[in-house]
């Protein structure tokens, strides 16, 4: 199916003058919208449609008690204003799914005595698909601030005790406050991003 361009104002949103959110204002994401992000963020490829990635969805002040330890204190402010903090994750045996979600060939051989590449294909599968909720947000209409700034082994321990699902990074969603949105900082240009071969 071939599709027109987009037009100038969802580019706008998507793109030109979306920005990261620092700060939210108390307006709760309804739990119909926050389906929908899943919804729409796992249909973007992945290799083999392996849909690595993982998500927990915090909405709740025990589940931000949950997470506030693991974070720097700079980051506090942002998750305790955000309606919704995600936890972006990657399932080490997301290979176990293959014979469901592929079905081209046996794909699971490739990486079930391969753990060095299982994890290497979760890691980068599941990062696309944490890219790809993050712009379902923005089509949504929700600004999103994703974060590094905290400790990966102490949000595992208080989220993911198995240990074949291991946290990736970290993104607050909801209705930015104007106060927590600041210019947008220079991109590097075409060609010293850019290799024409």
């Amino acid at each position: 199916m071939e599709f027109a361009p987009l037009n100038e104002q969802a580019l706008r949103q998507l793109f030109t003058e979306a920005h990261t959110a620092h700060a939210f204002l108390s307006r709760p994401i309804a739990e119909s919208t926050v389906r929908q992000l899943y919804e729409m963020a796992c249909l973007g490829p992945t290799a083999f449609n392996a849909q690595p990635a993982r998500f927990v969805f915090i909405r709740t002040e025990a589940g931000k008690e949950r997470l506030i330890p693991a974070l720097s204190p700079g980051n506090v402010p942002q998750v305790q204003s955000a309606p919704l903090t995600v936890i972006v994750a990657y399932d080490l045996d997301f290979h176990q799914h293959l014979p469901r979600v592929f079905k081209g060939y046996d794909a699971k051989p490739i990486y079930e005595n391969a753990p060095e590449l299982a994890e290497s294909v979760a890691f980068r599968n599941g990062t696309l698909q944490g890219a790809y909720l993050l712009m379902a947000a923005r089509a949504l209409g929700l600004s999103a601030g994703p974060m590094s700034g905290f400790d990966v082994g102490k949000v595992d321990q208080a989220f993911f005790h198995e240990g074949r699902i291991r946290t990736n990074f970290l993104m607050n969603v909801g209705y930015p406050d104007p106060a927590g949105m600041f210019p947008r900082n220079e991109r590097l240009g075409f060609a010293e991003a850019v290799t024409l071969a």
